[in-house]
């Protein structure tokens, strides 16, 4: 049933059909029980158990369809297969629509049958009755279980997915500074060889005249030296260049991709609002524009993470002469979060206003550092009225 729904829908369907056509052959072989002809009654017998194939994929428009064909297939007293469809799309409809459609199909579902039952009342009514409602509360418990273990194991699933992307980002982090750490190394090896090199040549420059001896070793050891130097460079470029994985290198995204990232994050399911200025990313520097796309796609990110669920997140973008300033807010799922107590609020009122000191993260220390890199500053904090935001100021034209 798990690993092929409809298959197994189709065989319950199959089943209900071939009962109810067992119990028309039976009757007609009774004088005494009148029966509609066989061309009525085989069409609506597989009217009546078809939609159940679809009761997964389409589980409200299957429950009606039953409901409605339920109504002349159970008049007519063809059989079982309404009863039992019916009770199955009650338990359908709880499962994988929601308890409030399976309350309002279950009340649909009692209405037409006592209104069947007093336009012609069968006998053994309420034995009838009886069946029905513990049979409905029966299936109505059994989808409440299955519902409850689907949530459970959709939860567990998206914490799993959840766990094994943090341990990826671990891996990248991890793999970063130990790349970080090779490019320092990468910088002394240059900086010595070339330090040794450029005095062996300042010597032998001296020494080729009156000690032409003395000058072959200095040009032997800037041979020596700028071989081994070469040959730690390439080794060293070898384990930058290498990734450790096969995913093709693409471009670094520029601020110009910022409609792109908001557009991510909508899908991920966080309203973002995003104001780009008209001319605030007309002429910024490569290093700059990645700078402020980075600081966008992790504040957005931590809005995904940290905010809540039903927040919604605003980015705006604009330049100020030789400086463009980012803001990005968000309101925290609407929750206001109160930064100082009550009884001191009057005394702050009057108390030069002080910016609140942030803990950062992993992220919020990338952030800080790019803003320093390029001589900016950034402000992280909680906003007023509840919510977060981040305010970063980058210069546009980078000292020389």
């Amino acid at each position: 049933m798990r690993a092929h729904p409809m298959a197994g829908d189709s065989l319950i369907a199959v089943v209900l059909l071939l009962t109810d056509l067992l119990f028309y052959v039976a009757a007609v072989e009774t004088p005494e029980v009148p029966m509609p002809p066989w061309y009525v009654v085989v069409p609506l017998d597989i009217a009546m158990v078809a939609p159940l194939v679809f009761r997964r994929k389409a589980p409200l428009w299957s429950a009606y369809l039953l409901l409605l064909i339920g109504i002349p297939h159970g008049a007519l007293e063809l059989g079982a297969a309404s009863a039992f469809a019916l009770v199955i799309s009650i338990y359908s409809v709880l499962v994988y629509v929601g308890r409030k459609q399976g309350l309002l199909y279950l009340l649909a579902t009692f209405v037409v049958s006592g209104v069947q039952m007093w336009v012609d009342p069968p006998e053994d009514m309420w034995v009838l009755v009886i069946i029905g409602v513990f049979s409905a509360a029966l299936c109505w418990a059994l989808g409440e279980f299955a519902g409850a273990r689907r949530a459970y194991h959709e939860e567990v699933e998206a914490r799993l997915h959840l766990l094994e992307t943090e341990r990826d980002q671990a891996t990248r982090i991890a793999v970063g500074e130990e790349r970080g750490r090779i490019a320092r190394e990468l910088h002394d090896v240059v900086a010595h060889a070339v330090s040794v090199m450029v005095v062996q040549a300042d010597g032998a420059s001296y020494a080729v005249d009156g000690n032409p001896e003395m000058a072959k070793r200095a040009l032997q050891t800037i041979s020596e030296t700028g071989r081994g130097a070469l040959a730690e460079l390439r080794r060293l470029l070898d384990v930058l260049r290498s990734d450790g994985d096969d995913e093709p290198r693409v471009p670094q995204p520029d601020a110009s991709a910022l409609t792109d990232l908001a557009d991510r994050i909508r899908q991920a399911g966080v309203p973002v609002t995003l104001a780009i200025g008209s001319d605030a990313l007309e002429g910024l520097p490569a290093g700059v524009s990645l700078g402020v796309y980075r600081i966008v796609q992790e504040s957005l990110t931590n809005t995904l993470k940290h905010a809540g669920q039903g927040a919604q997140a605003e980015v705006l973008v604009r330049r100020e002469k030789d400086v463009i300033d980012v803001r990005v807010t968000d309101d925290g799922a609407g929750r206001a979060k109160q930064l100082v107590p009550a009884a001191a609020k009057t005394a702050s009122q009057t108390a030069p206003p002080r910016k609140l000191a942030v803990p950062g993260g992993n992220g919020l220390i990338g952030m800080r550092e790019r803003a320093n890199v390029f001589g900016g500053t950034l402000e992280v904090g909680p906003a007023p009225g509840g919510g977060w935001q981040v305010h970063a100021r980058l210069p546009v034209r980078l000292a020389t």
